[in-house]
């Protein structure tokens, strides 16, 4: 039978979230496959929706959005066979608290967080009814995925943009650097519990908005605030996403620059309020398109190896010509 086209969309009394779903009405049942999709944001890689809709197994695509339209439904329809591709916008705490929106995430077979700002999904989702589904999801061995904010809350650890003004421009790396301490750097911890991404804070959009001074000092942070010794960090560039299997094995498509792992070797020398950061001795891989890194042996092959020091605020490699990314 073809699968009829259906658009639906349910703002609930008293709850406000909207659900618009293309494709059959009924759930499918499949078994799905763990996986994880980190997309680093800008343009959409067609190879990454594929992927992650092969871990679907035919089910039900759900894309999770704390506010915006059902853009992506059409999208991976015209990619994918699936039962069904929907949209579920969740724009408050009192709507993140509804039954309803829980019990959509639930019945999904791969979850995907969309873009935006996500200190709406911290402020609005955490310690709530939507929050514990996508562990549930997520402990279930089921697949999930995000883009630009959406990869940003995947690790244990993230940039929670808590402080940053809304519709801004996010956290600069100067002013990271200058001050480790500066207003704007909110960290959180243990919202999503992905087991790969354990010990590990995740970001986006890294080499085209310059955003490598800030991971250092957010690495920098999580060893000087106590929350780990050892942390580990995964930044996907536009363009670009890092597809990693339930063994820790992943590969990098795209067209940008990538992806790139960073692990600190030894603790920051000067991480203080009002001083710029000192933190000496990073590793870094960075791993291009076609490139391949296991997260769990936390080594690659096909990229490129090099280390980063700060040194009273300043960023400095060991790549010929001061390459940083």
């Amino acid at each position: 039978m073809v699968a009829m086209l259906l658009g639906l969309s349910l703002p609930m009394a008293g709850q406000s979230y909207q659900y618009f779903r293309l494709g059959q009405q009924a759930d499918a049942q499949t078994i799905p496959e763990a996986g994880i999709a980190l997309m680093g944001g800008g343009t959409d890689i067609d190879a990454g929706f594929r992927w992650l809709c092969e871990k679907a197994k035919g089910g039900d695509f759900l894309i999770l959005r704390a506010r915006g339209d059902d853009d992506y439904n059409a999208y991976i329809n015209g990619l994918c066979t699936l039962n069904s591709v929907a949209t579920l916008v969740i724009p408050s705490r009192n709507s993140a608290q509804a039954p309803g929106a829980a019990d959509i995430i639930r019945r999904a077979e791969a979850v995907f967080i969309a873009g935006g700002d996500q200190a709406r999904y911290i402020n609005f989702w955490r310690g709530t009814a939507v929050q514990e589904a996508i562990n549930s999801h997520i402990a279930h061995r089921k697949p999930i995925g995000g883009t630009s904010a959406g990869l940003a809350v995947l690790g244990e650890f993230s940039y929670g943009a808590l402080n940053d003004p809304p519709d801004e421009s996010s956290l600069m790396s100067a002013d990271a650097l200058r001050d480790p301490f500066f207003a704007r750097i909110t960290l959180v911890r243990d919202f999503l519990r992905v087991p790969l991404l354990r010990n590990t804070i995740t970001d986006s959009h890294f080499a085209k908005r310059d955003r490598l001074g800030r991971s250092l000092v957010f690495l920098a942070r999580i060893m000087q605030d106590g929350w780990a010794k050892n942390p580990l960090e995964i930044a996907v560039d536009e363009k670009s996403a890092l597809l990693a299997e339930a063994d820790g094995k992943a590969t990098v498509v795209g067209p940008g620059q990538g992806a790139y792992l960073l692990r600190p070797t030894q603790a920051p020398e000067v991480c203080r309020r009002g001083v710029p950061l000192t933190f000496r001795d990073i590793s870094v891989y960075k791993v291009p398109a076609g490139g391949r890194f296991d997260l769990i042996r936390w080594k690659g092959e096909g990229g490129l190896a090099y280390r980063l020091s700060v040194q009273q605020g300043t960023v400095q490699s060991t790549q010929p010509g001061n390459l940083l990314y």
